[in-house]
């Protein structure tokens, strides 16, 4: 080996050791799993798992109760509805001919469905007001106004209605619902008239 070749191989030999000498060891300490650390994170785990459970039957009872409160708002509204329809049918009027007091043909089938309602309200009790046209005299139209009242009762207790749920009353020909004098007038003044006088917040539809 020439002289040259051993200063070459000494220099790089120097350079190398200079180089292995100037690098930082690694100091990044290696971490170490203990028993407590595993136990910690198990229970960070199943905190979260429980966590993410719990909120989802949050969710769901919400979901549940927004629900019901719908179905309850629908059923409320729906009884609403029927308990109207029920207080038109009841409230129905029937009339009469000139100075009669006998209930007509058409008219029983609109006494038939308050016969129902009756029926199927047994708490709800009732007002038949008999009325007149303007002819006649005032003491003559009070009691043909009564014995209109009492045919409406008379048809409804002989169809099974307790004669106590109801009440007459006449009004002879003080409540007119046309006060025009004319026969069509007159016409819609010859009725009964039906109101509730108790049992009539929850009424049921037959």
């Amino acid at each position: 080996m020439t002289r040259l070749q051993s200063l070459a191989l000494a220099a790089l030999t120097t350079a190398i050791a200079v180089a292995a000498c100037g690098k930082k060891p690694d100091t990044t300490p290696t971490p170490v799993v203990t028993a407590d650390t595993a136990a910690d994170n198990a229970k960070r785990r199943a905190d979260s798992i429980a966590a993410a459970q719990a909120d989802s039957a949050a969710k769901a009872r919400a979901m549940a109760d927004s629900i019901a409160r719908a179905r309850a708002a629908d059923s409320a509204a729906a009884a609403a509805r029927a308990g109207d329809e029920v207080r038109s049918m009841l409230a129905t009027m029937i009339h009469f001919e000139f100075n009669k007091a006998e209930i007509q043909g058409g008219d029983q089938a609109l006494l038939d469905q308050k016969i129902a309602i009756l029926q199927k309200n047994p708490g709800l009790r009732i007002q038949i007001a008999g009325n007149c046209d303007e002819r006649g005299s005032q003491e003559y139209n009070l009691a043909l106004g009564n014995r209109r009242a009492n045919a409406a009762k008379q048809y409804l207790v002989t169809h099974g209605i307790d004669a106590g749920r109801i009440e007459t009353v006449s009004n002879g020909e003080e409540r007119p619902l046309d006060p025009a004098h004319s026969e069509d007038a007159w016409a819609k003044n010859r009725r009964d008239e039906f109101s509730i006088l108790a049992g009539g917040d929850a009424l049921v539809k037959p």
